[in-house]
């Protein structure tokens, strides 16, 4: 079986993100309250992996990292990643037809 890190990102309390990478599944059980085991993933690398008290995920990542989040940073960058994706899809400006079709055929506007 592929060895995986798991990661635990949480808020601390100023706003910055925490990141703490735990390399046994052992190692996150110490410190985290197991609840179930994810068994509805479509990533079949984390159908069976542990499902925490308090967190959200497990979530693939590159590089064998399974990744879990507190449900205030979940919602930060749920908002973030959507942010992004909405500035993509920005639509050219409408002019004005009038002033289109005069720029077209030279005529100045009065």
């Amino acid at each position: 079986m592929k060895r995986h890190i798991f990661r635990v990102v949480t808020r601390g309390p100023e706003g910055d993100y925490r990141i703490r990478d735990y390399t046994s599944e052992e190692e996150i059980l110490r410190r985290h309250i197991q609840v179930g085991f994810d068994d509805c993933s479509t990533d079949m690398s984390v159908r069976g992996r542990p499902i925490f008290k308090g967190l959200i995920g497990p979530m693939p990542e590159a590089g064998g990292v399974l990744r879990y989040e507190s449900p205030e940073v979940f919602e930060q960058m749920t908002k973030e990643w959507s942010e992004v994706r909405r500035s993509r899809r920005s639509r050219a400006k409408k002019s004005d037809g009038a002033t289109a079709m005069r720029a077209v055929v030279g005529i100045a506007a009065r």
